[in-house]
């Protein structure tokens, strides 16, 4: 039997290829990405189109699921879009409170700072000759996006029509005695996989209805548009959390006079979140997969950074996914629970059993 190496060689090995992954990666992410959403999609239809299949042909039953998910799809977007007609409603208002708002700041920072009108200005200027290269690269990002879009569909199509054969590829990549081991971890990943995206979307859903309902009530303009987009940044761990609260600020900033809104906004989706991560979090989502926060914090960063905002919406899938795994393969089960949420309380214990341990051996020894 073959001794394993020692940490600290293993160590600098799994160091390597973590490094090579992520540069092939980043090199190769305008193919990873819309394969990565396609896979999630494919695994999401993968049930409604097995229904279909006990009266349909396969091919008939794939698209039906995809042009059902098609419909739900532009259903959001024309929902959306007629929220978006109301925004610029009062954009002249607006417009004229933004540009109030932004001479009393020029006042307050000459008054306070020293910095005169003529310095912001230079300052402003300087700013956004510097933001032309991102504005670039958002453009670019965004007719990326437009590719990306309609390579989605094809990819899904063909995983879902060649499903079979990826499966019987993975299968036969295994040796024997380790394809019931590989069968159980695919059939439990796709099982989570599908539940935890569902759990999202109807956490989405009813996160979405708070925000609504809460900005609402408080008379904020575009209060649903507002709540929509708020619920849909809070798929993004604590990050988009507080873009969420921001945004809702700002409308009231602008469209109301005195704080008294903005304070009670921030009340209300302090109480939502609240619910959010004690109550919908816990029941809908995290009984299928947990990541701690601090993961959940450095995969999103991560994710932006090497692939944009599609790599933020990716990266939570992406380490759900791996935990799934991890936690089923006895090898991997410590990477497993670093990626969890579930803290150890018998660490101490354990340390000090084996320090009395020790101890016990050095005197027996003298």
């Amino acid at each position: 039997m073959v001794k394993s190496f020692p940490f600290y060689i293993k160590a600098p090995i799994i160091l390597l290829g973590l490094v090579i992954t992520v540069f092939i990666m980043s090199v190769l992410r305008d193919v990873f990405i819309p394969l990565a959403f396609a896979a999630l999609i494919a695994t999401l239809l993968n049930p409604l189109s097995n229904r279909f299949e006990r009266r349909l042909p396969k091919v008939i039953s794939i698209m039906l699921s995809m042009l059902i998910a098609i419909l739900v799809l532009f259903g959001v977007m024309y929902f959306l879009s007629s929220q978006i007609a109301h925004f610029f409603d009062n954009i002249d208002a607006m417009r004229q409170k933004l540009s109030e708002l932004l001479h009393t700041l020029q006042q307050w920072l000459e008054k306070q700072f020293g910095i005169t009108d003529k310095k912001q200005v230079e300052m402003l200027n300087e700013a956004a000759n510097n933001s032309k290269a991102v504005i670039g690269q958002t453009l670019n990002g965004v007719l990326g996006i437009l590719s990306v879009v309609f390579l989605i569909p094809v990819y899904t199509f063909l995983m879902m029509l060649y499903k079979t054969l990826i499966l019987n590829f993975i299968y036969e990549v295994f040796s024997e005695e380790n394809k019931l081991k590989v069968g159980e971890i695919l059939s439990e990943t796709k099982a989570a996989i599908q539940s935890y995206i569902i759990g999202l979307l109807i956490e989405t859903s009813i996160v979405a209805i708070l925000n609504s309902a809460a900005l609402l009530i408080l008379g904020v303009q575009n209060a649903i548009l507002i709540g929509v987009i708020g619920a849909i940044l809070n798929l993004l761990p604590y990050i988009g959390g507080i873009i969420a609260i921001a945004l809702p600020v700002l409308m009231a900033t602008l469209t109301t006079d005195g704080y008294t809104t903005q304070l009670l906004i921030v009340a209300a989706y302090a109480f939502i979140q609240f619910v959010d991560n004690n109550i919908l979090v816990p029941r809908i989502v995290s009984s299928k997969v947990q990541i701690n926060a601090l993961i959940s914090i450095v995969i999103v960063l991560l994710g932006a950074a090497l692939c944009g905002v599609p790599g933020m919406f990716l990266s939570i899938p992406f380490i759900a996914v791996l935990k799934i795994i991890f936690d089923r393969i006895d090898g991997l089960k410590p990477w497993g629970k670093l990626l969890g949420d579930t803290v150890p309380t018998e660490h101490m214990g354990q340390l000090k059993r084996l320090r009395r341990k020790r101890t016990i051996v050095a005197k027996e020894k003298s």
